[in-house]
């Protein structure tokens, strides 16, 4: 499961073809393509919901991670914040963690990023951008 903000849609999209040509399974965010053609959807719950057969898009994306063996988190910089991670990533990783799923961290979080303590102490584990390191 690749997880981030969805202001990083297309990335996810594209790492998701990456890994799948490297022989993985993923499960990725809902309506990746709909984020990436109207970026502003994510501040659109109401339609979220609509466009995932009226479920909560937290639900959708919790069960996702409990179907893998891991998760991916996609971190890249936003808002000059270095391997920027946002509540709603830090609960699936917590979701992932409480599981005992392999938590990868695709970026190094910045020291001062407020998640830092959490995702260490679940056992992420940072790959420095590199996708063989998954495993």
């Amino acid at each position: 499961m690749i997880v981030g903000s969805t202001v990083f849609a297309k990335k996810m999209l594209e790492t998701t073809n990456k890994l799948e040509d490297l022989g993985h399974e993923v499960k990725a965010p809902s309506n990746l393509e709909e984020h990436i053609a109207d970026p502003g959807l994510r501040n659109n719950l109401a339609l979220d919901k609509e466009l995932v057969s009226g479920k909560n898009v937290m639900h959708v994306g919790f069960d996702k991670v409990a179907w893998s063996d891991a998760i991916l988190v996609l971190n890249h910089d936003k808002n000059d914040i270095e391997g920027y991670i946002g509540a709603s990533t830090l609960m699936e990783i917590g979701v992932a963690g409480h599981l005992r799923k392999k938590i990868f961290v695709l970026n190094t979080i910045a020291g001062d990023q407020r998640y830092t303590h959490e995702v260490d102490v679940l056992g992420g584990q940072v790959i420095d951008g590199d996708l063989s390191k998954l495993h």
